[in-house]
C-alpha cells in the first residue's frame, strides 16, 4: 500500500477527528518540512499518529526523526507523497498542497523559510549537544538543508 503513504491523505483524514484541525494540520506540516530538511527517508505512516488522553484526538509528539545523509545533493524523496510531484523533498513540492494543511501560501512560505534557516543554523550545535561525535557529526551533515531544497 506504498502508494497510498501521503502526507496530504493523512492531514485529510486527521482534519477529520482531531479536535483543533487547523493546530494539528499546521504541525503535520512544519513536520513534514522538517522531514524533507533532515533528509528523513523514514518517515513512513506509521512514524505519525494521532492519541486520545481524555476523549479528544490530537496529533502526537514527534518520534523516530532520523537524518540520512543520502549520495545525491540535488534530489531527496521521503517516504510519503509531500505534494504535487510526489515524494520529491524540496520546497516547490511541499508547499504545492500548503491549503490542504489549512495553511494560506503567505503562511506556508514562512513556515518553510523559518525552518530552513533554523535547521540550516542549528542542526550541527543540536547533534553535538547530544553527544554525537565531531567525525559521526561531519558523516551525517549532507543529510540537512541539502542544495535540492531550494531548487
Amino acid at each position: 500500500m506504498r502508494r497510498r503513504w501521503s502526507y496530504v491523505i493523512l492531514v485529510e483524514e486527521m482534519r477529520r477527528i482531531v479536535l483543533e484541525p487547523k493546530r494539528d494540520a499546521v504541525e503535520l506540516f512544519r513536520r513534514m518540512c522538517f522531514n524533507a530538511l533532515i533528509s528523513n527517508i523514514d518517515d513512513h505512516p506509521r512514524n505519525h499518529a494521532v492519541i486520545a488522553k481524555e476523549k479528544d484526538w490530537k496529533l502526537s509528539p514527534a518520534f523516530d526523526l532520523t537524518p540520512s545523509p543520502a549520495i545525491t545533493e540535488e534530489r531527496r524523496d521521503l517516504a510519503m507523497d509531500c505534494g504535487d510531484m510526489g515524494r520529491y523533498a524540496n520546497a516547490q513540492n511541499i508547499l504545492s498542497q500548503h491549503a490542504r494543511f489549512l495553511l494560506l501560501k503567505n503562511e506556508a512560505d514562512k513556515i518553510v523559510t523559518e525552518m530552513h534557516a533554523q535547521v540550516g543554523s542549528t542542526w550541527y550545535n543540536t547533534v553535538r549537544s547530544c553527544n554525537v561525535s565531531e567525525k559521526d557529526a561531519e558523516t551525517i551533515s549532507r543529510a540537512f538543508t541539502y542544495p535540492g531544497f531550494s531548487l
